[in-house]
């Protein structure tokens, strides 16, 4: 929703420069209560952030850095990390006059407007847009609105298997995701069933191509290669050969009825790529279910999204 994007998306939009134009205008976005947005430059030794405005300092009390704060949920580090970095605030107040005037403001009161008036609405199902923030081994975390974090789980990031999230994203990245649900104030994202079914995957390879790959596991009985992050197909046997390397491979067959590829591995070397943008194959702000699997075969892999909110 406009207004409620993740942190540094409104940094360098007109409405946010002419508010931080001049006092004058700070003051006229506190009796409105407009978020705006600005880059911290430091955190001082009592985790209050400064913000530079261009036309006067600015200071985010630690209790007002982020919701969680004040109730000890949160840690500091969710202050020290946002130095050099945008963030969203709502101005408070002001204190001091003429050149040593400083601009008070609150993350945390523009986080609550942010979950009370967006976030707090949505259902399962509900796409929204994100920046990834951090990546950890489990899943990759990511800004849904001023701030408010996200768990994306490692295993909902793409239909083919990855050991780390940095293996899709990079922090900064902006993505999209399906709000997989929410739990209180604990939302938990998906991507995958935006990454396309598997015939729509499958529709950009044909038998007889030689194609790029990356090995996911070697298996006794085969070794997984993805074509894109929502298809894998199964390669013959071959001696050193190890997961995560890029590989060039021939496509033998394509079998929808199993939901199958197979391949046969030509060479294989170190990967050097890194993270692009994910490709996505659903555009709409809200779906309620995924059929992954072809309607010819006989295994089903579905996603059914429900609006119960625990």
């Amino acid at each position: 929703m406009f207004g409620y994007e993740p942190e540094g998306w409104r940094i360098n939009r007109v409405e946010n420069r002419a508010a931080l134009h001049s006092p004058a205008a700070l003051e006229r976005a506190k009796q409105t209560g407009q978020i705006l947005e600005g880059r911290a430059v430091l955190c001082d030794s009592r985790h209050n952030l400064m913000v530079d405005l261009g036309c006067m300092q600015g200071m985010i009390p630690r209790e007002e850095g982020a919701l969680g704060i004040r109730e000890g949920t949160v840690r500091d580090i969710a202050l020290l990390s946002r130095v050099n970095r945008p963030v969203c605030f709502t101005v408070t107040g002001f204190s001091g006059e003429g050149s040593n005037s400083t601009a008070l403001l609150s993350r945390r009161a523009a986080q609550e407007a942010c979950w009370q008036n967006y976030l707090s609405h949505l259902v399962p199902g509900d796409v929204l847009d994100a920046r990834v923030t951090h990546l950890e081994s489990f899943g990759a975390f990511a800004d849904i609105g001023c701030g408010v974090v996200a768990l994306m789980p490692i295993d909902t990031i793409s239909v083919s298997r990855i050991d780390h999230p940095r293996e899709r994203f990079s922090t900064g990245m902006d993505i999209r995701a399906v709000v997989r649900s929410i739990e209180g104030r604990r939302v938990t994202l998906t991507q995958r069933e935006l990454l396309g079914t598997w015939e729509e995957n499958a529709a950009h390879f044909h038998s007889g191509e030689t194609v790029g790959g990356i090995i996911r596991s070697v298996e006794p009985y085969g070794i997984f290669v993805e074509l894109a992050p929502n298809l894998a197909g199964l390669a013959e046997c071959r001696e050193n050969v190890s997961s995560s390397q890029q590989a060039s491979v021939y496509i033998k067959s394509i079998l929808p009825a199993r939901m199958k590829v197979k391949l046969v591995i030509i060479d294989t070397f170190e990967n050097t790529q890194k993270p692009k943008p994910p490709h996505y194959y659903f555009t709409d702000s809200h779906m309620d279910r995924f059929l992954y699997s072809p309607p010819t075969c006989s295994r089903v892999i579905e996603t059914v999204f429900t609006e119960k909110n625990e």
